[in-house]
């Protein structure tokens, strides 16, 4: 596979998993929506068809790909209009980082879930003080004979009330510096100290955001995932498929947008032709689309890099991917929503709710800003500006 020509295999999984998300669409997520809870008919379709655990390995009932076919799985069902945010956590996230670098027991204990469907988990770094400032993470943890005592709050944290455990990044001190390094720690959702509240947010989403408090959490050493001295190569193995997968989300979601304003620019008529053959609606809508596809390239790069374990090189494709996707979908979507004019801010047209949505492509996981902060020190060997 090269990250420019998809294989016939690739294809064959873009078809079958556009099938299944036009089966249910946007009008299914926006009722779910409404209906305060979330995508279980689709969540359990696409584990029984062997979408969910796609990147993760055969022996444990995965499909034995990687990021590239979980990122296909993720854009074609945001074209669809029904993405599933917690792709982007559970399988791609923490189903890496245990495949990668967990113990047997925990391969054994939370793989074959994760690729089912039966387990979900969330993924907790982002603290309130510490925004895209990693280093800056306070939640700590120390040893207690043979057990981990986790302190600190995380924020933003996606999915936690539906998520049989969380991958909290904390830091612990290294025996032989001193300094504190990160580590992941999985926590079961009912454990004793770790208390979640939902934070009430202007975007519509199944996916609730919440803040979590983590009061001196007490975790058996088997909570420690990998080794405790590999801590950010851990860290970061969860990090690029979360900037390959945000990528992806936000590709689908322009896609959708852009098929919404052709199919409507195709049949509104108002001066004899239908508004699609004047070159002001029209190239807009094929720059949105070139747009789009130059995205994905960086994102098929990204992710075709990450599976063949050029971490450090998938680092700035992904950064990139993130970037160009982010700024891609939120073009798309303004301009779908100017092509339908009044239309394009109705409910019965189903865009007004993504220029919300349509940024949170750009903050998270990590700002623009912040990848723009990585391209001018990391690619470019500018010096830092903080």
């Amino acid at each position: 596979m090269t990250p420019v020509a998809e294989t016939e295999e690739h294809k064959a999984l873009r078809s079958a998993v556009s099938a299944l998300g036009k089966r249910y669409g946007r009008d299914y997520l926006a009722t779910v929506v409404a209906e305060g809870r979330h995508p279980t008919e689709l969540w359990a379709e696409a584990a029984k068809l062997g979408y969910l655990g796609v990147n993760l390995p055969e022996e444990y009932g995965g499909g034995g790909g990687g990021i590239a076919e979980l990122s296909i799985v993720l854009e074609e069902l945001g074209a669809a209009g029904c993405p599933l945010l917690m792709l982007v956590v559970s399988p791609a996230i923490c189903g890496t980082v245990i495949a990668r670098f967990g113990t047997a027991e925990q391969k054994r204990q939370w793989l074959p879930g994760l690729a089912d469907g039966t387990r979900t988990m969330a993924f907790g770094i982002t603290e309130p003080d510490a925004g895209s400032n990693s280093h800056r993470i306070t939640t700590t943890a120390r040893r207690d004979g043979t057990d981990w005592v986790l302190s600190g709050r995380k924020v933003f944290i996606s999915g936690v009330d539906i998520a049989d455990a969380t991958l909290i990044v904390g830091r612990a001190e290294d025996a032989r510096t001193g300094k504190l390094k990160p580590c992941l720690f999985v926590v079961p959702r009912e454990t004793p100290g770790f208390e979640r509240r939902q934070i009430d947010m202007e975007l519509s989403s199944a996916e609730k955001q919440f803040e979590l408090t983590l009061d001196e959490v007490r975790l058996p050493a088997d909570a420690l995932v990998g080794d405790e001295d590999a801590g950010l190569l851990q860290l970061f193995a969860g990090l690029n498929p979360e900037r390959v997968m945000t990528a992806a989300f936000a590709i689908g979601m322009g896609r959708y947008a852009i098929s919404r304003a052709v199919e409507y620019a195709r049949g509104r008529t108002v001066w004899k032709q239908p508004i699609g053959a004047h070159q002001a609606i029209a190239h807009p809508l094929a720059q949105a689309h070139i747009d789009l596809e130059l995205a994905r390239l960086m994102m098929q790069k990204a992710a075709f890099l990450y599976d063949s374990g050029d971490d450090i090189a998938a680092g700035e494709a992904a950064n990139m991917a993130k970037y160009a996707a982010g700024e891609a979908c939120v073009r798309a979507v303004d301009q779908a929503v100017h092509t339908l004019g009044g239309n394009g801010l109705t409910r019965e047209f189903g865009l007004a709710s993504l220029i919300t949505a349509a940024r949170v492509s750009r903050i998270a996981p990590v700002s623009r800003e912040m990848v723009l902060n990585y391209v001018s020190h990391q690619s470019l060997g500018l010096p830092k500006s903080y």
